[in-house]
């Protein structure tokens, strides 16, 4: 039998001399609950959301970009990006050529950005889900298409079902503009909506998307690129296909996945994440004051059993470990406690969604409060309580019992 457990338990739940070490103890156990509830809710809620932000980052986003380490554009036949095709795991590959346009609808116009990519877009899918109005059709029997965001949409006041009313694309020329009027500066052209779609603001509120060789007519880039976009089959190991793209297209390109296409976005939302993380443990150490007070008036309290548990043989480190196991199953039990109610409530939430954000007109993409309960992160909000409950035990025992010196000879 552990003496010092089977004493500490005892301890811990036996109603003390003093109504007042109750009072202390309770506090302590649910200050450091509340803590480590806190904890673990938050924690789910930054993952929550940055589950949601990622779905909408990647359901646009390639799986591998390949870009020029310099200058903006490179020559079509820099690499064979047929042969990208047939790596192993490559499911599509698309040609992408974009740089910076005005866009003119009826009498409103928008600086944003043009995209031309290959016709084999049309056949990923990844904008079946987003589009709000209208298809995604970039060209058939009649002519080449424009594909909106929703924020270019709503600025311009696009109509995809009005076939008659052309979307205007302007692009400067390149040269000297000094020699340049008005109309010389600029290449455009007109084409029809086919549709709107919805998914990151970023790409919402700046992209319309259209054919490659509009694009390059446009641009007056023909036979050039800024990008080469990789869309992998389902299951692939995107680390294994990346290194397999990076040895095809050579030194003078950057093969990107899907994270280090957004990694601002990702470091904000992690860094966030672990600021909230440390300022909450921050809390949980006040917390846990309290429990050096309830430990302190506890062995305070015990003097007369301290010394009768001497008499008895009990050597001064059984007394020390003791009084340090009480001072752990303090705050253990707050801590498992208030995890415990956490992860309740967490799980009610991600599967009922019980708390809503009011989304009655439709204005948010979700409905309720998104949260991600992971096991993770229940490890690092219990190691965090287990800690912080030893470090504050071992401190208190080690100041207080001193006083006693005489006791323990």
């Amino acid at each position: 039998m552990n003496v010092a457990f089977y004493i500490a338990k005892r301890y811990l739940v036996a109603k003390k001399s003093h109504n007042l070490i109750n009072i202390i103890t309770l506090i302590s156990v649910v200050g450091v609950g509340v803590g480590a509830f806190a904890l673990i809710v938050v924690l789910s809620v930054f993952n929550g959301f940055e589950k949601v932000i990622t779905e909408m980052v990647t359901a646009v986003s390639p799986d591998l970009v390949i870009e020029p380490k310099t200058g903006k554009f490179f020559k079509e036949d820099a690499f064979d990006v047929e042969k990208l095709q047939t790596i192993d795991g490559v499911e599509f590959a698309v040609k992408v050529i974009e740089d910076d346009a005005l866009f003119r609808y009826n009498d409103k116009q928008h600086i944003g950005r043009l995209k031309g990519v290959s016709l084999n877009y049309m056949t990923t899918g990844i904008f079946d889900s987003l589009m709000v109005s209208g298809n995604f059709m970039l060209e058939n029997e009649t002519g080449s298409y424009a594909v909106a965001g929703a924020g270019v949409g709503w600025f311009l006041g696009l109509n995809a079902r009005n076939p008659a009313a052309l979307l205007t694309v302007y692009v400067p020329k390149s040269g000297d503009p000094s020699n340049f009027s008005f109309e010389q500066a600029f290449n455009y052209r007109a084409l029809p909506i086919s549709g709107i779609f919805n998914s990151k603001q970023e790409m919402d509120e700046t992209h319309i998307i259209v054919p490659i060789d509009f694009a390059s007519e446009m641009l007056g880039s023909q036979h050039e690129l800024t990008s080469v976009e990789l869309f992998a089959t389902e299951s692939t190991d995107i680390d294994v296909l990346q290194k397999s793209v990076e040895s095809a297209t050579g030194t003078g390109f950057t093969v990107k996945n899907t994270f280090q296409q957004q990694e601002t976005l990702y470091q904000i939302m992690r860094s966030e994440k672990w600021a909230i993380f440390f300022i909450l443990t921050f809390i949980l150490i006040l917390a846990t004051f309290n429990v050096i007070g309830s430990l302190t008036m506890l062995i305070v309290d015990k003097r007369k059993d301290i010394g009768i548990l001497r008499k008895l043989g009990a050597a001064p480190q059984l007394i020390k470990k003791l009084f340090l196991t009480e001072g752990i199953l303090i705050t253990l039990t707050g801590g498992i406690l208030g995890l415990l109610l956490g992860i309740i409530v967490v799980l009610v939430q991600q599967y009922f969604g019980v708390l809503k954000l009011g989304n009655e007109t439709g204005t948010f993409i979700i409905d309720a409060y998104p949260v991600d309960l992971k096991v993770s992160d229940i490890i690092k909000v219990f190691g965090v309580v287990f800690v912080i409950g030893w470090l504050s035990s071992v401190y208190t025992v080690r100041q207080i019992i001193k006083r006693f010196d005489k006791v323990l000879e």
